[in-house]
């Protein structure tokens, strides 16, 4: 089992940066693999970016790509979302979820383990 919690969110302006933090419970959590996953009012929930064990590999959604950045640090059981040039349409709850594999998977269900989410909103 393990437990997540996100931190970071809040209100922020268009074009500026906000670091978001995920962390895990337990020390095997540096053998999952981590995706963010955001869920805007009225919209399903869909992937944004995932890093996989060795932090080497990750992969982007479209919307996100050369402005969001994954990273984690497996000694402190946390994986980081740096966010850049921020839009108004990146507001949603951004949730982290973890995975006892090391494959990529932009599928929500997928992931048996997650937070419970930080708000983001982007003011125009």
């Amino acid at each position: 089992q393990v437990q997540l919690l996100e931190s970071g969110g809040g209100l922020v302006q268009a074009g500026g940066s906000m670091r978001l933090s995920c962390a895990a419970s337990r020390r095997a959590f540096r053998w999952y693999a981590i995706a963010w996953f955001r869920q805007a009012p009225g919209k399903e929930r869909e992937f944004v970016a995932d890093i996989r064990w060795s932090g080497d590999l990750t992969r982007y959604a479209d919307s996100v790509r050369g402005r969001f950045t994954v990273s984690r640090d497996n000694a402190k059981s946390t994986v980081y979302l740096q966010m850049n040039s921020l839009k108004p349409e990146d507001t949603a709850v951004y949730y982290c979820a973890a995975r006892p594999d090391d494959d990529h998977t932009d599928r929500a269900d997928e992931y048996p383990y997650w937070g419970q989410g930080t708000q983001v909103t982007v003011s125009s």
